[in-house]
């Protein structure tokens, strides 16, 4: 690990400044990611500015027919809520599935929207239902945030604060996951929101994206058979030592069957 100096803020409002001075300084959610990147040398920062002194970043509450949730919030506390469960269990499920209880403890939704790993589980969540991510700056929706393998619309210096869920009518996701890393080989997350169905792939592609064609046939009838049909173009997804890319086109239509039915189709 090479030598940094290390802050820890403990409002967004110093985080904010502390990473305005330095175009080097790296943020600290969970550190599921950074922490061992950090390790291995194949990053490298002046500052690290920790953000877990910063309570204003975490928690959970109700906004309307919305959810709001913290961009420090614990996928453990996530997969407990009680607001979650009520207003959208697909998204406590999800969060239950994230990793070991170790990861769930310390892993942060925040940390993982702005890591955008192409097997990570919550951007398919964000995606599916239409959240909209606020940050220190401004508000993006989920369509315009996620950009590409672990890129994102974060601006330097932006700062996630907390993500809002709009509550959907039914929702739910299914993965198969590594059975080392509990990292998604193909998730997919299926909602039927006041606009329409949303149905959004991770783990199949260098980032999480809308199935389209699922989503129309979807439309018209949502029951799994409605996606019997479809068949998903390998061209594109990832191909590694996990699973090769036309394994994962084969699985994107059984976890999105799976999905449906598990949301009452």
């Amino acid at each position: 690990m090479y030598e940094f100096n290390y802050k820890r803020p403990t409002s967004l409002d110093e985080a904010v400044k502390l990473t305005a001075d330095d175009e080097f300084a790296l943020l600290l959610a969970g550190g599921m990611t950074l922490l061992p990147t950090l390790k291995m040398r194949l990053a490298q920062a002046d500052d690290i500015v920790d953000l877990n002194g910063i309570a204003e970043l975490g928690g959970i509450s109700q906004d309307g027919e919305a959810l709001v949730v913290g961009a420090m919030t614990r996928h453990a506390d996530v997969a407990i809520s009680d607001l979650v469960t009520a207003a959208i269990p697909a998204l406590s499920d999800l969060a239950g599935q994230i990793g070991d209880p170790q990861v769930r403890n310390r892993g942060t939704l925040g940390g993982s929207l702005a890591n955008n790993d192409p097997s990570a589980d919550y951007p398919a969540a964000v995606l599916g239902l239409g959240a909209t991510v606020i940050t220190s700056r401004r508000e993006i929706t989920a369509d315009d945030f996620f950009i590409d393998m672990f890129e994102t619309a974060l601006e330097p210096g932006e700062i996630i604060r907390a993500v809002r869920f709009p509550r959907p009518k039914r929702a739910a996701y299914s993965k198969f996951p590594n059975p080392a890393s509990r990292y998604a080989v193909v998730g997919v997350f299926v909602a039927e929101t006041g606009e329409g169905v949303r149905v959004a792939v991770t783990g199949a592609a260098p980032s999480v994206f809308r199935h389209t064609a699922m989503e129309a046939a979807l439309a018209d009838e949502f029951s799994p058979a409605a996606i019997d049909s479809i068949v998903v173009d390998p061209g594109g997804l990832n191909d590694d030592l996990h699973a090769s890319a036309a394994y994962r086109a084969a699985l994107v239509p059984v976890m999105a069957q799976r999905a449906v039915a598990g949301a009452g189709g």
